[in-house]
């Protein structure tokens, strides 16, 4: 999965064997098995030495958009009209969040979430969504990883303690100086939370705003599950 994202990010110019291998700090061998069994499937093609994205690749990525506008959209974009801010679907993918899908507002200062790539779970508000409601193990572990200072640790389990208990990730200017995102779980049955709606902006439009914005959003999330 990490050699088709990095070769999903180089784009046209593609990714060579040798940078896939520095990349992941495998033997250039190993990967070129892998590499041959994903352009034999049609999930890559080689192009000037270089490996593309192939045409198989596709029948991943439309599965989960189609979904996700399906079963989604509506809510992003009702969202993002009632507050004129940038509405988020994101999904807990490893350590990091993925934004699946965004309705933006027409005002020309806004958020402008990156679609379809990892993102750092800390400090985002969705990360804080996600790492309140991750099982303990596999929470302490990503702590471990991810902020092994003890006092950076402990900073991070008492934020996500207070986003566990009101179910609202606010992360203000921790991201960026003039920006605040406010993000609210998906719950599905008993199974882990794995997706969040969001909502981002400036800081000067929804700082005043947080509270009524974060019941909407709580509101919104439990329309779907409900």
């Amino acid at each position: 999965m990490t050699i088709l994202e990095l070769v999903v990010a180089s784009g046209l110019r593609g990714v060579k064997l040798g940078d896939l291998a520095k990349a992941l700090a495998a033997p250039k061998s190993s990967l070129h098995a892998l590499t041959k069994g994903l352009v034999a499937t049609g999930y890559l093609r080689e192009a000037d030495g270089a490996y593309v994205v192939g045409p198989a690749i596709s029948s991943l990525i439309t599965t989960e958009s189609v979904a996700a506008q399906f079963a989604y959209r509506h809510i992003l974009s009702d969202l993002a009209a009632r507050w004129n801010e940038t509405a988020m679907l994101s999904s807990l993918v490893g350590d990091s969040v993925v934004y699946l899908d965004s309705a933006a507002p027409e005002t020309l200062i806004r958020a402008n979430p990156t679609l379809n790539r990892r993102l750092v779970l800390w400090p985002r508000s969705s990360g804080r969504v996600f790492l309140a409601f991750m099982d303990a193990k596999r929470f302490e572990g990503y702590l471990r990883r991810q902020h092994p200072e003890p006092s950076d640790a402990e900073y991070v389990r008492s934020e996500v303690a207070r986003t566990r208990e009101t179910h609202i990730g606010i992360n203000v200017g921790q991201s960026g100086t003039d920006h605040i995102g406010v993000a609210v779980p998906i719950f599905v049955g008993q199974a882990p939370v794995t997706m969040s709606l969001a909502m981002a902006g400036p800081r000067s439009r929804m700082e005043d705003k947080v509270d009524e914005i974060a019941a909407d959003m709580l509101a919104a999330a439990g329309s779907i599950t409900g």
